[in-house]
């Protein structure tokens, strides 16, 4: 069984979020969509920057009053609010899924077009289960970005931005203090979120090794079993699952200590703050419906900030996920129509001419396989190649199919050199019946229909009688 090479080592990781901007040009197709997306996260952000001013009206009005009036209005006011933000997140969320979910799926047609355009000696070079891993594993967390990450990201920016300028309004002594403190919590989580963001990234290249993995061994299980290989290969895919296993807890190690640490961090600064808030309020410089506006914005934007830096972590993940994706979408074939290809002549008489060929495969450009290789089949004739393992039978027949295009010399169909003529038309004048046929996963009507989608049940039925 034939080893690629480990494509994992090639996996771009990325501090660059241009791929990811570039992805979403997908988009644009759906600008309404956008928009009200966007429209109600702010709404949402909004309606949670209004219960710090809602706590100082049910504190300072409310409570202090007495007014059992005064309470309820307060109360009123805290009801309204949650109705807004409970019908704005719900409108959020709804558009924020049905985006993630339909770019994944526009992305994904793409990409999938582009693969079955390219030429065969890419994916003699890439392996298989690299392809599905990108097709799959990138794409599923590019739907997360989406549907999820870029919003958070908006919204705690949002949050962040308001709560700030919240707390300068309700006591600019208090937001200065905050302010100083600030780089206490912030550089402690952006040192650990930067281990958890490279751990992220190993942990994902380690899981599409195992993909990869399981893919070439069951592709080649008749070489695994005829070689007696299933102990090997039991050890190897262990040791794959294994690492991933390990770069997992690490991960989630270094997650928790992130997480413990924010808490930590944060809720001793909202303690520092009460402590000198509550200094004031006793003073009569603050008054309790302020204090308690003020802790609040400051947990929001404490709380934000780590938010940040977790979410800035998922979308370095996913710029990573775009770039291989992009890889894909902008891989141009080494084998393609010509931009103004001639037509092949009709009726096809079937007349191959083959003039001093030469060929060596992309993967090993020094070691010619053919080589001043003439030949003349004419309409009609039956030709056998003859030859050991190795000596070009199959690379042949590759060539008249333009899966490679010859290094030297010339292939001509009916007169017509084949790369001036377009792939379809080539390979429509072309049956090939191989040694090893291909059986997909449908049934047997459409394994005899393929390639002819137009064939009638009746046509079917023929052809599977005189098979």
């Amino acid at each position: 069984m034939r080893r690629q090479h480990n494509a994992a080592e090639d996996r771009p990781t990325t501090r660059d979020l241009r791929p990811l901007l570039r992805l979403l040009g997908f988009l644009r197709r759906y600008v309404w969509r956008v928009f009200a997306a966007v429209l109600a996260l702010l709404v949402a952000a909004g309606a949670v920057l209004a219960f710090g001013q809602v706590f100082r009206e049910v504190v300072d009005n409310g409570l202090k009053s007495g007014s059992a009036q005064a309470l309820d209005q307060a109360l009123l006011l805290f009801l309204g609010v949650v109705l807004m933000l409970g019908a704005s997140v719900l409108l959020r969320a709804y558009l924020l899924n049905w985006l993630g979910e339909r770019v994944v799926a526009d992305v994904r047609a793409a990409v999938f077009d582009r693969v079955l355009g390219l030429d065969v000696g890419f994916f003699e070079a890439t392996r298989t289960g690299e392809v599905i891993s990108r097709l799959t594993s990138d794409t599923a967390l590019l739907q997360v970005v989406v549907g999820s990450t870029l919003a958070v990201a908006l919204r705690t920016t949002l949050l962040v931005s308001g709560g700030v300028l919240m707390l300068a309004v309700t006591s600019p002594k208090l937001t200065g203090l905050v302010l100083l403190g600030t780089p206490l919590v912030v550089v402690p989580l952006w040192l650990l979120g930067y281990r958890v963001r490279r751990l992220s990234r190993a942990s994902q290249d380690r899981i599409a090794d195992v993909g990869a993995y399981v893919d070439e061994v069951l592709h080649g299980i008749r070489t695994v079993q005829a070689f007696g290989h299933e102990a090997e290969d039991r050890r190897h895919y262990r040791d794959r699952v294994e690492a991933a296993f390990d770069t997992a807890v690490r991960r989630s190690l270094l997650g928790a200590l992130m997480s413990g640490t924010a808490i930590l961090f944060t809720f001793g600064a909202v303690g520092v703050v009460l402590w000198v808030g509550g200094q004031e309020v006793l003073a009569g410089q603050l008054s309790g419906g302020e204090l308690s506006a003020f802790v609040f914005y400051a947990v929001l934007v404490a709380s934000s900030v780590g938010t940040l830096s977790e979410v800035a972590g998922d979308l370095l993940r996913g710029a990573g996920a775009s770039e291989r994706l992009i890889e894909l979408l902008e891989q141009k074939p080494a084998v393609s129509s010509p931009d103004r290809p001639k037509d092949m002549p009709r009726p096809a008489a079937g007349l191959i001419e083959i003039d001093n060929l030469g060929f060596a495969y992309p993967a090993n450009p020094t070691t010619r396989v053919l080589s001043g290789m003439t030949l003349r089949i004419a309409p009609g004739e039956k030709i056998a190649l003859v030859g050991t393992s190795g000596a070009g039978k199959s690379t042949l027949f590759q060539l008249l199919l333009r899966f490679y295009d010859a290094q030297a010399g010339t292939i001509r169909f009916d007169g017509l050199d084949i790369r001036e003529a377009a792939l379809e038309d080539l390979r429509r004048r072309m049956v090939i019946v191989p040694q090893d046929p291909v059986i997909f996963n449908d049934d047997a009507w459409e394994n005899i229909r393929y390639g002819h989608a137009g064939m009638g049940d009746e046509d079917v039925r023929r052809a599977a009688d005189a098979a």
